[in-house]
């Protein structure tokens, strides 16, 4: 039997990261698929009346061992991929979807979720089994079920190419990624940059047998240098070559991925008779409908467009006095809006991050945790895991009792994506009497340790770490019956709030008291610098706002209509961006072929 597709005899049934071999994942998902699908057939099959234990929650408990396996691996494939990795992923995914389809066009299985869901008003169910009902059937009726045997083909022909498309896309944002290095030799070149900038560029250098310095698309090297390189020329150079990733019509561009994915999208709504992708998505979310949608951003953005004009002409008129710059550009942003907050507020984030090391921070968030939830994070080093990076703690409540396993993993590499996000490798579910605890990650991508200083967070990444721990308590104090309702898969409306009540505890003195606490001195942050945290949070909120509506305005540009006649994914997107433009358009670039949020 292979090791993936059976109980796994470890402390609290934990993922065996280093017996797994890549070699095991496709056979494991065939032998688990056959799994599910006998579990889906005995549904079925069955002659007794449909029920809701008998239909919907057999439904729900049935291929435990397929989305363990699943999580597992395409975790694996965000944090720790390779080429092997991306090739399975690329194998087994139309697998996994044609398994999808099968579940959800079966007539004679969406006939007994039906036959129950019809007698919904006269069943003895709890509030969360109606939740169950109403998932399940609408997961039926939505995606397919009503469908003639002609459009189901259709379908299951779109939903196998998108699986497969949606893979390529972010592959090709990971590798433009990789590919791109700023090498630089002259010591000329690194005026500005802070000193643990510097020193963690010198060590990638040194690590890849160079000289000099070397500064790359990840976060923790790219942020710092367009923020504080005195060069104006290389912070170009290096914001160009973020901006167009998968834009460079080489075997990674995604133009046509983009087109092809809207398109698909689009087809899929229509064939399960939706104007839009667009409408399809929001009939389960609070917005309800496009129009809502547009509504509410072009309000939004009458409301802060003046407030974001004053800003930039403010950051034009500072760059103007301070360098002679003429015309601001995109790459000139971070630097003077730095500068100018250091005018205004006698405030530099490089002043903070000696109060944030990473290690205090997280024990912050930890202890933050134990006084509004009695949580106890103990670190355990007998719990296997995918990379030395990661470090895994047991979470144990104030009577001792395991409440999750709990992994996090804080440092870029090659092989994981950018950004941070909450992830689990095990949900929690209720079954047969027994509680099964979740085992549940924080992804991040933050500056690594050097020779000389410890991982110093920014006040910026504080907060982000603070937001997927709220993510973590979500998942990790999660108590339904059923898995498919638990933790963070909630309406998508919701799934947001604890992670934005975390990180409100980042602004107050007495969360900040517990973990700002200087990595030299042990000296606590002090009130001035809390105050100037506080002063200052609302500083370009204007511009920073109109940049998150172009977000929201592109995606409801691809998706509310019919793409089917977009042929230049730039010029497209340059129109949807048009109302919230501050900055020049950059041509080079593009960031429809790397918003993965949007297309992966």
């Amino acid at each position: 039997m292979n090791i993936l597709t059976q109980y796994f005899n470890t402390k609290h049934n934990t993922a065996p990261f280093s017996q797994i071999k890549n070699d095991d994942f496709k056979p494991a998902f065939e032998e688990a698929i056959a799994m599910a699908r006998k579990e889906i057939d005995d549904i079925i099959a069955s002659s007794d009346s449909p029920t809701f234990e008998n239909v919907v929650e057999a439904l729900d408990y049935s291929g435990e061992t397929l989305d363990r396996l699943s999580s597992i691996f395409f975790n694996l494939n965000s944090a720790e991929t390779s080429d092997e990795i991306q090739k399975i992923a690329q194998e087994v995914s139309p697998i996994l979807t044609a398994f999808s389809n099968d579940i959800t066009l079966n007539e004679d299985l969406f006939r007994k979720v039906k036959s129950v869901y019809d007698q919904k008003d006269n069943l003895s169910l709890t509030a969360e089994q109606h939740t169950l009902l109403d998932k399940k059937y609408k997961g039926f009726a939505r995606n397919g079920a009503l469908l003639s045997d002609d459009k189901k083909s259709q379908l299951r022909e779109i939903d196998t190419e998108l699986a497969k498309l949606k893979l390529t896309y972010g592959e090709n944002v990971l590798a433009e990624t990789n590919n791109y290095q700023l090498h630089l030799t002259d010591k000329n070149d690194l005026k500005g940059l802070p000193e643990g900038t510097i020193e963690a560029a010198a060590s990638l250098a040194k690590a890849e047998g160079k000289t000099g310095w070397i500064f790359t698309l990840d976060h923790p090297s790219y942020i710092p240098f367009v923020t504080y390189a005195d060069n104006r020329e290389l912070r170009k150079e290096l914001a160009i070559a973020a901006g167009k990733k998968a834009f460079q019509n080489n075997e990674f561009d995604n133009q046509e991925n983009v087109k092809r994915i809207a398109k698909l999208r689009y087809q899929r709504a229509v064939l399960l008779g939706y104007e839009s992708h667009a409408h399809f998505v929001l009939e389960e979310r609070m917005a309800q409908n496009p129009a809502n949608v547009k509504a509410f951003l072009n309000d939004f953005l009458e409301k802060a467009k003046p407030a974001a004009k004053r800003e930039f002409a403010e950051l034009s008129a500072f760059a103007k006095e301070t360098d002679g710059i003429d015309q601001l550009e995109k790459w000139d942003g971070g630097y003077y809006s730095e500068k100018l907050k250091q005018k205004l507020f006698d405030f530099d984030d490089e002043q903070l991050k000696p109060y944030f090391k990473l290690e205090n921070v997280q024990q912050g968030a930890f202890t933050v945790a134990n006084k509004l939830f009695g949580l106890t994070f103990k670190e355990v080093f007998d719990i296997d895991k995918y990379h030395e990076d990661v470090q895994t703690f047991e979470v144990l409540d104030f009577e001792g009792e395991l409440v999750a396993i709990f992994y996090s993993d804080f440092f870029p590499r090659k092989g994981k994506r950018n950004g941070a996000w909450m992830t689990s490798f095990k949900p929690q579910f209720i079954r047969n009497g027994k509680n099964e605890r979740p085992h549940v990650s924080i992804v991040c991508n933050f500056t690594k340790p050097t020779e000389t200083k410890p991982s110093l967070l920014t006040f910026n990444e504080v907060t982000t770490l603070f937001h997927e721990f709220g993510h973590a308590l979500h998942g990790m104090l999660a108590n339904t019956t059923y898995p498919s309702l638990s933790g963070t898969s909630v309406y998508w409306d919701f799934v947001e709030l604890p992670s934005q009540v975390m990180e409100n505890w980042c602004y107050e003195p007495e969360a900040l008291a517990i973990f700002a606490k200087h990595y030299e001195t042990g000296e606590v942050i002090p009130q001035e610098y809390i105050k100037k945290i506080k002063d200052s949070a609302s500083f370009q909120e204007g511009i920073a706002t109109m940049r998150q509506l172009s977000f929201g305005l592109l995606d409801m540009a691809y998706h509310s209509g019919n793409p089917s006649g977009i042929e230049d994914v730039k010029a497209f997107e340059k129109a949807a961006f048009e109302s919230t433009k501050l900055y020049p358009d950059v041509a080079e670039n593009c960031m429809s072929t790397s918003f993965s949020h949007i297309f992966q």
